[in-house]
């Protein structure tokens, strides 16, 4: 049940290439068109004036930076200053400029005489819009070699690392809509598997995957933030102002609930108990840093704010600590965990690091947490699966064992009776024969040679009566020494054939009970009834055990049929030779 090994890898090992390979394009269509830029930056002050500003740069050095890298700007009071020139060769005709991963800030363009045209990615004006970033037009007259002036604008958000571009248009859109592809795809994976999921917790009624789906729809409305994909292309007016806000309390409660999820996924309780309390009141602890930051108290806000990524981390490594031990000693869906969530945990600190300012060279980060976030959904998923069939099969097992007789593995009384009632339900379209089976003389083979050979002879007899009876039959242990089998579309004539062959059978068992008479053989004696349109399934068995004392009071080791004058005697089986 559920995944070999070797599958496992090498579905992680397509859907990781897959990964690698969106990045790769991205990057690729990113810079394959893009004009080279220079850029410098100061820092705004109070009274600057756009012109004095763009002949400063003309003056005296500024603050260099590579406009292709990832770049963080101060968090100045009255916002920064950029400046990019295009280097040659210089292109004509309408350009674009775009600001990648801008974060939640205002960024305005200035020309000599003051703004010409602002932005953000909460904004939903007339103004253009790009997805998952800010773009500006720069039109046809503006000369290529004329430097750009931009302002980001002053924010009480984090600053965000950018990268920007200027390419002409036709370029910008097939960039543009090579990124929207990717990241609906990458979404819509995530939503795909989270209503999977929501699925599985609603048929299997396990909380497990309720908290998956609490999880990966916290992390799609986090990246679905910083990538500005619900604000641009989905137009989700309804968040804006809210971004901030909302992605701090989605980024505690995902860790949260993804801690709930490793407990009961990796089962923490059964392979690392000790790691239970740290883990679960890490899950308990996440939710209160939102509900301080939501009070709007200054103090408590503050607190939530420097507790807040220390914890994430710390969260984060317990996580992977906790998945890898219970791993190691012998979770099986720890290891989906594993492989779901480590590249996810190494993408989120690159990319926290990136917003410090390091990592400068990699702009396809944000891209890839997105792709990642995808992978891991997919590798979970799998891993939920796994679960769902894995839980299928113990219940199947379970149900299995209750309705089974311990000893002999035909079904026990309850479990026949209930086969039986659904049978005789389904109306008179077919005759029905039951026949009831008694050992004879089985008290004897217990006394002489004892319970255990008795237990054996019991087996052996329900091993020979399944062989000879079709699948279909429903044969049970009625109890003790007794058997009973329900036949489907089998007439009164073949019914006895049916009855009489068992009786043959039994008798070749080649079981002694150890009765003084020549022949000490164990037999059976057989009681037939045929359904009526009057019968229930008691009064069925009732009729055939009537049938089968008569049998018994005959001589025992043969087959009697009821009938409306009562018990006939059908056929008498002496098995002297075999």
């Amino acid at each position: 049940m559920g995944f070999s090994d070797k599958g496992q890898q090498g579905i992680f090992h397509r859907l990781l290439q897959a990964t690698v390979l969106c990045c790769l394009l991205s990057i690729v269509a990113a810079s394959a068109s893009a004009e080279t830029l220079a850029g410098n930056w100061r820092e705004a002050h109070p009274g600057d004036n756009p012109a004095d500003v763009l002949r400063e740069v003309e003056s005296r050095p500024l603050a260099a930076f590579d406009p292709s890298r990832m770049q963080v700007f101060p968090d100045s009071p009255s916002g920064t200053w950029v400046i990019l020139r295009t280097l040659p060769p210089w292109s004509s005709g309408n350009r674009v400029l775009s600001i990648r991963t801008p974060g939640l800030g205002a960024v305005t363009l200035y020309n000599e005489n003051g703004p010409v045209a602002g932005t953000s990615v909460e904004d939903f004006g007339p103004a253009l819009h790009g997805h998952g970033r800010l773009i500006f037009e720069i039109p046809a007259s503006l000369p290529a070699s004329r430097p750009l002036l931009l302002r980001f604008e002053p924010t009480t958000m984090p600053p965000g690392a950018v990268t920007m571009t200027v390419e002409p248009w036709r370029d910008y859109l097939r960039e543009d809509g090579g990124w929207v592809v990717f990241a609906t795809a990458c979404f819509a994976v995530m939503m795909t598997m989270a209503l999977m999921a929501l699925c599985f917790a609603l048929i299997l009624r396990d909380m497990t995957f309720g908290w998956y789906v609490a999880y990966l729809l916290c992390y799609a409305l986090i990246q679905g933030l910083k990538s500005g994909y619900v604000f641009h292309p989905l137009e989700i007016q309804s968040l804006a102002g809210m971004a901030d806000t909302l992605g701090a309390a989605a980024t505690a409660l995902s860790v949260s609930f993804a801690a709930l999820f490793m407990l009961r996924f990796a089962k923490v309780d059964d392979y690392v108990p000790l790691l239970r309390i740290p883990v679960l009141a890490f899950a308990i602890g996440m939710p209160l840093l939102t509900v301080l930051r939501a009070t709007g108290i200054g103090v408590l806000v503050d607190t939530s704010q420097l507790l807040l990524q220390p914890l994430l981390l710390l969260g984060a490594l317990l996580l992977l600590v906790t998945g890898a031990t219970a791993a190691v000693r012998g979770s099986r869906h720890a290891w989906f965990f594993l492989v779901g969530w480590t590249p996810l945990l190494v993408l989120t600190a690159l990319c926290g690091a990136q917003q410090q300012g390091m990592l400068a060279g990699a702009p396809w980060l944000p891209d890839a947490a997105i792709a990642v976030g995808a992978f891991e959904a997919i590798v979970l998923s799998i891993g939920l699966s796994d679960r769902a069939l894995t839980i299928r099969h113990d219940r199947d097992r379970a149900r299995q064992l209750a309705d089974s007789d311990p000893l002999t593995g035909v079904l026990n009384r309850r479990a026949w009776t209930e086969a039986s009632l659904q049978v005789l339900e389904q109306g008179m379209a077919r005759p029905i024969a039951l026949l009831f089976l008694d050992l004879d003389h089985f008290k004897s083979l217990n006394d002489c040679y004892g319970h255990a050979t008795g237990d054996r002879a019991l087996v052996a007899v329900a091993a020979a009566l399944r062989d000879e009876l079709r699948p279909t039959d429903l044969l049970g242990r009625f109890g003790g020494e007794e058997f009973v089998a329900l036949l489907q579309g089998v007439d009164k004539e073949n019914a006895v054939q049916i009855a009489t062959r068992l009786c043959r059978r039994v008798h070749r068992l080649d079981v002694h009970t150890g009765q003084p008479q020549n022949d000490d053989l164990l037999t059976v004696s057989i009681g037939v009834a045929m359904r009526s349109a009057a019968d229930t399934v008691q009064s069925l068995i009732e009729r055939a055990d009537a049938a089968m004392y008569a049998a018994k009071l005959s001589g025992r080791n043969q087959v009697v049929c009821s009938g409306p004058a009562g018990p006939t005697l059908v056929r008498r089986n002496e098995f002297k030779t075999r």
